[in-house]
């Protein structure tokens, strides 16, 4: 990859209501926390620049353009054309506390699948912070990361644990698919 390389990248963040979606795309991009739910209306688009290197790589340039979705059923079908349109990476998020958004994952990753195909994908449990609440053991979380084809990490968007590295380990693999 050459240094003067100036990759745009478009992720798109999956994952049902409440868990935490736009809370990580304010930790990374304004590196704030407020633990007010707002529910996401439509689709909110976000940008932020960030250098991205790999150990054995030039430093280059990243333009990340971060999409946020309304967690809701109805929504995903009714907009998904327009919002996975162009996605180069997906963050799915699933909430530490809540088993149920784990597995509902399937659906939004099948959703990514028909429309944009295959893309690098992160599978993202929020809500670490939380973990003495745990729904799910690291165990199934491994089981769906394989069945996605992707790590995974646990972020908490409210200490910001790993929120950084998600974003920019997702940036390196688009960029790698994108200067190959």
């Amino acid at each position: 990859m050459s240094s003067d390389r100036r990759v745009k990248a478009k992720v798109c963040l999956v994952g049902e209501h409440e868990v935490g979606k736009t809370s990580l795309i304010r930790r990374f991009v304004l590196d704030e926390f407020d633990d007010r739910y707002i529910v996401t209306l439509g689709a909110k688009v976000s940008k932020k620049e960030l250098q991205v290197k790999a150990a054995d790589e030039p430093e280059f340039q990243m333009d990340m353009t971060v999409w946020d979705i309304m967690g809701s059923r109805g929504f995903r079908e009714l907009m998904r054309e327009a919002y996975f349109y162009g996605a180069q990476g997906v963050l799915a998020v699933c909430d530490l506390t809540r088993g149920d958004t784990l597995e509902q994952l399937d659906d939004w990753m099948e959703a990514v699948y028909q429309t944009i195909g295959e893309v690098p994908v992160i599978l993202v449990v929020n809500k670490r912070d939380m973990a003495a609440r745990a729904a799910f053991t690291e165990q199934q979380v491994s089981q769906a990361a394989v069945a996605f084809d992707c790590p995974y990490y646990f972020t908490s968007a409210k200490t910001g644990e790993n929120v950084e590295e998600i974003f920019r380990t997702l940036g390196l693999a688009i960029a790698h698919r994108v200067l190959a």
